[in-house]
């Protein structure tokens, strides 16, 4: 069964229906560099209404506890290494994907002023990036390991040169999708703090 998660209703009925008590929430519109710097209305706005209704709905529900991912971009644009989670508003995030990144950290302000006010178990997490099993290989809105998978093989096949956008200078970390879920299911058992969780390989 499939339900939208644009519509509060939806999810209120899916979660009653099918008697939930605790979601994984990493739901959310999203895109690579591209598309996060030319769809940045789109973008703000799904994911304002996703994450709003998502957790609204838990809350309706009484959801013994709620899970919720955010991204890196949500760190401000001129922020020191390496990342910690009281960066997180401390200014403002990169130009290229403000709307998407402002979105993201609404995340976060909703769990903490809903276990503020409610006292919802509510946690969130911010995973480096993510690459693995069924990724998006589309050049226009695919994220750094597919779209470059993807401009090798074009550049082999077409006997091209192999381009990366950046000046290389900006530093990356990558997580295996499986890993994520392990790390997701074990802060559903295990982890209560207020306070966001950095996931990365180097945490």
């Amino acid at each position: 069964e499939r339900m939208d998660l644009m519509e509060i209703d939806d999810i209120i009925r899916y979660i009653t229906l099918n008697k939930i008590n605790s979601i994984i929430h990493c739901a959310g519109k999203v895109g690579g560099l591209k598309a996060n710097s030319t769809k940045l209305g789109e973008f703000f706005y799904e994911n304002i209404i996703i994450n709003t209704n998502v957790l609204e709905a838990a809350r309706r529900c009484r959801i013994k506890k709620v899970v919720s991912f955010m991204s890196t971009c949500v760190f401000p644009d001129k922020v020191e290494y390496p990342l910690k989670e009281e960066y997180i508003h401390k200014g403002e995030p990169h130009h290229t994907n403000y709307a998407y990144a402002y979105a993201k950290r609404m995340v976060d302000v909703q769990s903490r002023a809903y276990r503020d006010q409610y006292g919802c178990d509510f946690v969130t997490l911010i995973p480096c990036n993510i690459y693995g099993l069924n990724d998006n290989y589309d050049l226009n809105d695919s994220h750094v390991i597919p779209a470059l998978i993807h401009k090798c093989y074009l550049a082999k096949r077409d006997n091209t040169d192999f381009m990366v956008w950046g000046s290389g200078e900006p530093l990356r970390e990558f997580l295996y999708s499986e890993d994520v879920g392990k790390i997701a299911l074990m802060a559903l058992d295990s982890y209560y703090d207020a306070d966001p969780m950095i996931v990365s390989s180097s945490n």
